[in-house]
């Protein structure tokens, strides 16, 4: 089995080129914390928690997708910590432009736990700015 490092950049490598993503890793019962104080900013308890309450809803003000740019990675036994920019466009034509730092507890190959730290006020300036429906 490849190491984590190996298999958590697969997952992002595959997400920059359309072919998957590195939610494709995460378990059903992941704990996705959200720092901070953003409107998100808490603990999720599920895959699809977190994908309903916080992508689904980015995904939604995006005109053109999220490509994420890694700009490090680093493993240490069961953590993995992934320092990336995304970059897209926003469905009123405005970029959106955040960094990333995603700290994760794998398992078996797959993500079990994250605490991320994000541009919090470009993310929330998204998520006011724009509402779901465009």
């Amino acid at each position: 089995m490849k190491n984590n490092k190996a298999i958590v950049e697969a997952g992002f490598n595959k997400w920059a080129n359309g072919t998957g993503s590195v939610f494709d890793l995460l378990v059903d019962n992941i704990q996705w914390t959200i720092a901070g104080s953003t409107l998100l900013s808490k603990t999720y308890t599920s895959k699809k928690q977190f994908i309903e309450e916080v992508i689904n809803p980015l995904n939604d003000r995006l005109a053109k997708r999220i490509v994420p740019t890694v700009t490090g990675i680093y493993a240490d036994d069961d953590m993995v910590t992934v320092l990336w920019s995304g970059n897209a466009t926003a469905t009123d034509g405005k970029p959106y432009n955040t960094t990333y730092c995603w700290n994760m507890r794998m398992k078996e190959g797959k993500i079990v736990q994250v605490i991320a730290f994000l541009d919090g006020i470009e993310f929330a300036d998204i998520m006011r700015r724009i509402s779901p429906e465009g």
